[in-house]
């Protein structure tokens, strides 16, 4: 079992005013706070020692851990009001294994984590990303050569741009390369610049929940049956 830092102290002004009284991660999908979501996809394949690194709407947070005693071990960390996201993975760095997974608590996927262990255990990084194909923002249009329309696809994924997805793994001598506060814009070009952050590709549902409209549309998808970032059946990923 390893243990899983997940990232839910941010302002979430992306779903405002929905986040005036609530944390984003504790924004419900289909009847229960999105972070839940996320911990039941890592417990679901045997990973339940989480340490939550919370910071906005702190005792929130915690409120909402003390209701989890007896089905997983949690530790809510403060980890500040305005700390950005590599300083916050950094302050509860000596609160967890080696290796290490980390999060956001708003992004959902079905990712393989045995799978991504195994890949991140293999190359001779400390770091290790899954990537998602991008998707648009917008619908697109299929033209022939000619410029007669052939098809509308509605906001579909583009294979050939890959963002970063989360789902982490990090060994604890990460922290020897850790250089700046921010994960996404110090932190994680900083270890690819160093030649030690590797990424796998994830081509299976993943879907980040940014605004309230996100929420929504993932709680649509969990009412049609099974959540999709909880099936069983993982797909490839290379």
């Amino acid at each position: 079992m390893i243990d899983t830092v997940i990232l839910c102290g941010g302002k979430g002004t992306r779903a405002y005013p929905h986040t005036v009284d609530l944390p984003k991660a504790l924004l419900e999908v289909s009847g229960r706070p999105v972070l839940r979501h996320v911990m039941e996809l890592y417990a679901a394949q045997g990973h339940s020692r989480f340490v939550l690194a919370a910071g906005y709407k702190v005792d929130a947070i915690e409120d909402f851990a003390s209701d989890l005693a007896g089905e997983w071990k949690v530790e809510v960390v403060d980890t500040g009001l305005d700390t950005k996201t590599g300083e916050r993975v950094r302050l509860c760095g000596e609160r967890v294994g080696d290796p290490f997974f980390a999060t956001y608590a708003d992004g959902l996927a079905n990712v393989d984590l045995a799978a991504l262990e195994a890949f991140h255990r293999r190359h001779d990084g400390v770091a290790t990303l899954t990537t998602v194909p991008m998707p648009s923002p917008y619908g697109t249009i299929d033209l022939d050569d000619d410029g007669r329309i052939t098809r509308f696809r509605e906001k579909p994924r583009l294979p050939d741009y890959a963002i970063n997805g989360g789902f982490f793994v990090f060994d604890q001598a990460v922290f020897d390369h850790w250089e700046g506060d921010d994960l996404e814009c110090d932190v994680l070009p900083a270890l690819g610049a160093a030649g030690r952050l590797y990424a796998r590709r994830h081509d299976g549902f993943w879907k980040s929940m940014d605004t309230y409209k996100d929420a929504l549309e993932l709680s649509a998808l969990a009412s049609e049956g099974s959540a999709p970032w909880l099936s069983p059946a993982m797909p490839a990923s290379s």
